[in-house]
């Protein structure tokens, strides 16, 4: 079976957000067509709680971007965003969730991030994706959503270590850095995952 995963396609992700892609929205039409073509869609969410370390708030003199060691991880400090039960973690009122057969939220460990649909970032814990896939009997996971070369690309990236084709759907991925998203397109073919266009996917299904 082929899956469909939609990554963090919620609202502080998208302009007017807290931690906007430019153009994020940009995508959500094509997603809600994509939908349609597969037989299981899934969606993960960011889901910080408000104390989380990976917001510079939450670091006295520290501000959003200037990196540090968490759980002895190089560590990236972003502006609050996707706050538990707030707005800005809901997903976007625009993308059609009719589909979405189960949510796996991530970040929820204040210790600790997870831009992976799968594991947190030191991958010490599992959202329960890779169980949930091979239960359905999942070959294929195809990936799209926010931002392209953070969170869906370490998704699709961990999808490939458990043991799926991973397909980074690149034109319904929106990056935070472009040059970023370049270079984790390169990364992803070298560790044989496959890029697509959202227009010549049926010759992979």
């Amino acid at each position: 079976m082929k899956a469909l995963i939609i990554v963090d396609v919620q609202n502080d992700f998208t302009p007017g957000g807290a931690l906007e892609v430019e153009f994020g929205d940009r995508i959500i039409p094509g997603i809600n067509e994509l939908q349609s073509k597969f037989d299981l869609v899934l969606a993960t969410q960011d889901w910080h709680p408000a104390n989380h370390k990976s917001f510079a708030s939450n670091h006295e003199g520290k501000q959003p971007y200037e990196k540090i060691k968490l759980k002895m991880l190089d560590q990236v400090l972003w502006p609050d965003h996707c706050v538990q039960g707030t707005k800005g973690a809901e997903f976007h009122p625009d993308l059609n969730m009719n589909k979405v057969a189960a949510i796996f939220r991530k970040g929820m460990d204040t210790e600790i991030d997870s831009y992976s649909g799968f594991f947190d970032n030191g991958r010490r814990k599992s959202t329960g994706l890779t169980g949930y896939l091979k239960e359905h009997g999942v070959t294929d996971a195809f990936f799209c959503g926010l931002a392209g070369d953070i969170c869906v690309f370490f998704t699709a990236k961990d999808a490939i270590e458990e043991g799926f084709r991973s397909y980074l759907i690149q034109d319904l991925s929106q990056p935070l850095d472009h040059k970023a998203y370049a270079n984790a397109l390169e990364e992803f073919e070298k560790r044989r995952g496959i890029v697509v266009n959202s227009q010549k996917i049926d010759s992979f299904l």
